[in-house]
């Protein structure tokens, strides 16, 4: 059992990024603004790259009753990320596991307010992807 369980550290370690007993060093979170202006047909889109435990941008205001289109996809690499907002109240509830090659996610904002998103992968008893700082803020305004 024991022979499994450090099988299994040693390979989130290499999979994941997981340091291996040295305290890896907090940096200091920078905000990537991104205020989203609807185009010519009346759709607001925003190009969202993700891994390495970030979003780009991690801060997006949109419109409210305005539609949104999402464009994720996450860097190259072995980690699985993906990208969830859970506010059905306001029109926006999705979860989309995010890939090398582009996704869109539609939805149209029905109600003002500040909403996370995040990646909800997580490995065993490691932190969380959106413990590690892998989640933003979408901010719908009038």
């Amino acid at each position: 059992m024991m022979k499994y369980l450090t099988m299994l550290f040693f390979a989130g370690t290499l999979l994941y990024g997981y340091p291996t007993g040295a305290v890896a060093e907090e940096k200091p979170k920078q905000d990537k603004v991104f205020r989203a202006t609807a185009g010519q047909d009346g759709v607001q889109r925003v190009d969202i790259l993700g891994g390495g435990y970030y979003f780009t941008p991690n801060r997006i205001i949109v419109k409210v009753n305005v539609p949104v289109e999402l464009k994720v996809r996450k860097e190259a690499g072995y980690v699985p990320h993906d990208i969830a907002i859970k506010a059905p109240e306001a029109g926006i509830d999705f979860s989309v596991s995010m890939g090398e090659e582009p996704k869109v996610v539609k939805f149209t904002p029905t109600r003002t307010g500040t909403y996370p998103f995040y990646c909800t992968k997580k490995l065993l008893f490691f932190e969380s992807h959106r413990e590690k700082g892998m989640e933003g803020v979408l901010e719908v305004v009038e």
